[in-house]
C-alpha cells in the first residue's frame, strides 16, 4: 500500500475519534473535536497532491479518497443534526448530492469515463468544512457579537452544494441518455 492510500486509510479511521471527541464532553473539547476534524479533512488534499506528485494514483486510491470525504462530512452533518446545530433539510440537501454524484460517477465509470473534480465541487468541498468547523466550535468567537456567522457558512455551503450539483449534472447529462 502506498503513502497516499495509507494517508486516506488514516483519514478513514479519525471519523470514528472525531465522532468520539464530539459526544464526550471535557474542557474545550469544541475546539480538539474542529482540530481533529480539520487535520481529517486536511489529508484530502494531502493524500491527492501525493498520489499525483509520485505518480501513485490507484484504482484504490479513486475509490477510497472520494468515499472518505463523504464518510467524515456525512458522519459530521448527522451528529450535527442530532445535536439540533444543523437543520435537518440542510443536511439531506448536502448528503443527497453526494449520491446523486457518486451515481453519477458510477455510471461514468461503467462508460469508462472520470469525471473530474469540477470548481464548483471543491468550491462545496471548503464551504462544507468552514460551515462543519464552524459548527463544530459553536459558532465561536461570533456568537459573543450576535453574528450566527456557523449559520451564514452553512447556508452559503448549501448553495454551493446546489449549485456544484447542477453544474455536475449538467456538464454530464448525456451519461442519462433519457
Amino acid at each position: 500500500m502506498n503513502l497516499a492510500n495509507k494517508i486516506t486509510i488514516i483519514r478513514i479511521l479519525m471519523i470514528p475519534v472525531f465522532l468520539i471527541l464530539l459526544y464526550v464532553e471535557f474542557p474545550f473539547h469544541e475546539f480538539i473535536t474542529a482540530a481533529v476534524f480539520i487535520a481529517a479533512a486536511s489529508t484530502d488534499s494531502l493524500d491527492g497532491y501525493i498520489a499525483r506528485k509520485l505518480n501513485q494514483v490507484t484504482n484504490f486510491g479513486k475509490f477510497m479518497d472520494p468515499l472518505a470525504d463523504k464518510l467524515l462530512v456525512t458522519s459530521a452533518l448527522v451528529v450535527l443534526v442530532e445535536m439540533d446545530r444543523v437543520p435537518a433539510l440542510a443536511a439531506i440537501i448536502i448528503i443527497s448530492r453526494e449520491f446523486i454524484i457518486t451515481g453519477f460517477r458510477v455510471l461514468a465509470a461503467s462508460e469508462g469515463l472520470v469525471l473530474a473534480a469540477s470548481k464548483w465541487g471543491k468550491i462545496k468541498t471548503v464551504t462544507q468544512i468552514i460551515a462543519i468547523i464552524a459548527l463544530l466550535i459553536n459558532n465561536f468567537p461570533f456568537r459573543y457579537i450576535g453574528v450566527p456567522a456557523d449559520k451564514i457558512a452553512l447556508y452559503v455551503s448549501v448553495i454551493t452544494t446546489l449549485i456544484s450539483g447542477y453544474d455536475y449534472i449538467s456538464k454530464n447529462k448525456e451519461l442519462l441518455k433519457l
